[in-house]
């Protein structure tokens, strides 16, 4: 049975034209998650990327990942990434898929070792599914009625006694493709695998967030 990385780069981006392929580091964002992926051969068996744009397609082809020509219907802002997966899963008429690793071109830089920690966790915890978490240290709250309401801590409180939050981070899934099949990225019952690393603040939706990206992407050469 096979593993795969699916990863999802539509055209259309809004607030950073041309988003998926501008460059980092020398290379087109896209291309942090397809090589990641083949880094990782000893698991990840097919790179796929799934896109409605001709541009991303070349770009991906020319880093050796598989293309799935995803429909304009699918490809809209508010589709959920699910439907893109489900359709790739539809393209490749397999059945020997087992479990399906999703790397989202906007998080492009990644640990080193987490897709071997976080499929050796998979794999012995029998997990279903399985997604990567970071601790929140700040202070939230919300403001009603022009007052400032406290969510995570009481007024005075110090940043380290904070009750435990965590965010998803978006580095890594991973998924039975069964789940998948049925419109589940994330289950029930997956396990949050917590990742306290600088890249998990990294999600490239604003220009500001690839000049940041670019900054950490120099520091670690």
């Amino acid at each position: 049975m096979k593993t795969i990385a699916i990863i999802p780069a539509r055209g259309g981006s809004k607030r950073i034209p041309d988003k998926n392929i501008q460059m980092l580091g020398g290379l087109p964002l896209l291309a942090h998650s397809i090589l990641y992926a083949q880094q990782n051969s000893a698991i990840i068996d097919e790179v796929y990327v799934s896109t409605d744009n001709e541009e991303i397609k070349k770009t991906a082809l020319q880093f050796g990942a598989k293309v799935i020509d995803r429909p304009a219907a699918i490809s809209g802002d508010l589709e959920p990434t699910v439907s893109a997966l489900r359709h790739a899963l539809e393209a490749i008429e397999s059945n020997d898929v087992e479990n399906v690793i999703l790397l989202q071109a906007t998080n492009p830089l990644r640990p080193k070792n987490l897709i071997a920690e976080t499929f050796e966790a998979y794999q012995k915890g029998n997990f279903d599914s399985l997604f990567t978490v970071t601790r929140n240290h700040q202070k939230f709250g919300k403001i009603t009625d022009r007052k400032f309401i406290p969510f995570n801590y009481a007024i005075g409180q110090r940043s380290q006694d904070l009750e435990p939050l965590f965010f998803e981070n978006g580095l890594v899934y991973i998924t039975k493709s069964s789940l998948i099949r049925n419109d589940i990225i994330i289950s029930e019952n997956a396990f949050p695998f917590e990742v306290n690393h600088i890249f998990a603040q990294v999600d490239i939706d604003t220009p500001e967030d690839l000049d940041y990206a670019a900054y950490l992407f120099q520091k670690q050469l």
